[in-house]
């Protein structure tokens, strides 16, 4: 009976000219009308030309409740609203993590390396023109519950460098030592001799070396903001399955030194290629690691995050098979977006459910390329991915189709339960 009820209801949307059930939109099904929408700006951050902020924010505005994220996407702007381009901020990267509320205590995701590379979103430079829809019927669980006298809230750290006026804006930009004239730490540790760059010379408040008309114009520093945008379904509004978080770090050599303990070093450095090399045109660095991920499942949506200098990474099961291969978009103009010679956005991967899957304790292959036709210092080679738990009884049943007006199936998840 409930499922001659619930034919009635598809039929009389179909009639009344709805495109809802259309197979190749994926936000376009019956829970469209439940999904939530809502843009943030993060606290104002303050740039001069040369300048860093590298800033963290707690208890941010963001969805409450116990809700299933869907996707969520940064944009660093200006007071007007308009988008920066990264000639001018280069965004290094945004993260966005939940954590128990008052005394900071971290809630992170599943991956190995999760001390350190726990949060639950995150970009840099790629931001605008990667896609970060979590596909149906899947969402990422947020406010299931907090321990007695927490409650979850929400942090966000913004990594951006002004390179208006750099003298060196590749060197600003992969955090070069020299160009920011520093020997220490952000912690006052001296750095050792062979770290020529990366996140220990790019900390906040540091300022890149600029050409001599930018360096006191005497214009107040430019005020910007994250712009963050996310959607959600309430939980008790809609069937979804929760997924798991993982992300993997290719500097992560734990597994081949024979480590109980992950070593993620989160960067690495991609030295220039020897001169046979570039003879014979082989100027690729390829790096590559394993690293387990501890619950499988099925593999429903991953994206490597790569620097400028990446040529591409892709992601292998323990038997070598590909679960993914992410590759850079790189920009061709000057408009936000699309700013030449920027990595400004990744392919995604999104596989029909069901059909790439990882074991509980596979140990998976990353591999990550960069150009070494010159030295790149700061790189990183991560891969993010969301693993869905099996769900035999509800993604093995066939789907309910039709073939008026259209051709469409209502996926087994919406109509199994019905029966």
């Amino acid at each position: 009976m409930k499922t001659i009820m619930l034919l009635g209801i598809i039929v009389t949307l179909v009639a009344s000219g709805s495109a809802a059930f259309l197979p190749t939109t994926e936000a376009a099904t019956v829970r469209a009308p439940l999904l939530k929408t809502q843009t943030f700006l993060s606290p104002p951050f303050f740039l001069r030309p040369g300048g860093i902020a590298n800033k963290w924010y707690y208890d941010v505005d963001f969805p409450r409740g116990h809700v299933a994220i869907k996707s969520f996407n940064g944009d660093v702007v200006d007071e007007a609203g308009a988008p920066v381009p990264l000639h001018e901020t280069y965004l290094h990267h945004w993260l966005v993590s939940p954590y128990y509320g008052p005394s900071a205590i971290p809630i992170t995701n599943s991956g190995p390396c999760k001390d350190l590379l726990g949060q639950y979103f995150g970009l840099g430079s790629e931001t605008r023109r990667t896609a970060t829809w979590v596909p149906d019927p899947y969402g990422i669980e947020i406010g299931a519950g907090a321990p007695a006298g927490y409650e979850e809230r929400w942090l966000i750290n913004v990594h951006a460098i002004d390179t208006r006026g750099a003298a060196d804006k590749l060197a600003c930009t992969e955090c070069r030592c020299d160009a920011y004239n520093v020997t220490v730490d952000e912690t006052g540790n001296r750095i050792g001799n062979g770290y020529v760059g990366g996140i220990h010379c790019c900390y906040d408040s540091l300022r890149c070396r600029v050409e001599d008309a930018f360096a006191n114009n005497g214009e107040p520093p430019r005020k910007l903001f994250l712009r963050y945008t996310v959607s959600w379904l309430d939980w008790s509004d809609a069937v979804v399955l929760p997924v798991r978080i993982y992300i993997l770090d290719v500097t992560d050599t734990a597994l081949f030194d024979g480590s109980p303990k992950p070593y993620c070093k989160i960067e690495y450095r991609v030295d220039e290629c020897s001169s046979d090399d570039r003879a014979s045109n082989n100027c690729v660095d390829m790096k590559t690691t394993k690293e387990m991920v501890s619950h499988g499942g099925d593999v429903v949506y991953a994206v490597a995050h790569l620097h400028r200098g990446g040529l591409g990474s892709s992601l292998h099961g323990q038997d070598g098979r590909l679960l993914c291969k992410s590759m850079p978009i790189y920009g061709t103009g000057q408009e936000a977006g699309n700013e030449e010679g920027y990595v400004v956005g990744m392919s995604t991967c999104y596989p029909e459910p069901g059909t790439v899957k990882v074991s509980d304790g596979e140990v998976l292959t990353i591999v990550s390329n960069y150009s070494s036709e010159r030295q790149h210092t700061g790189v990183m080679g991560h891969f993010y991915i969301l693993v869905a738990d099996h769900q035999e009884q509800a993604l093995d049943k066939p789907a309910l189709c039709f073939s008026f007006p259209y051709s469409w199936c209502l996926p087994a998840w919406m109509w199994s339960n019905q029966m």
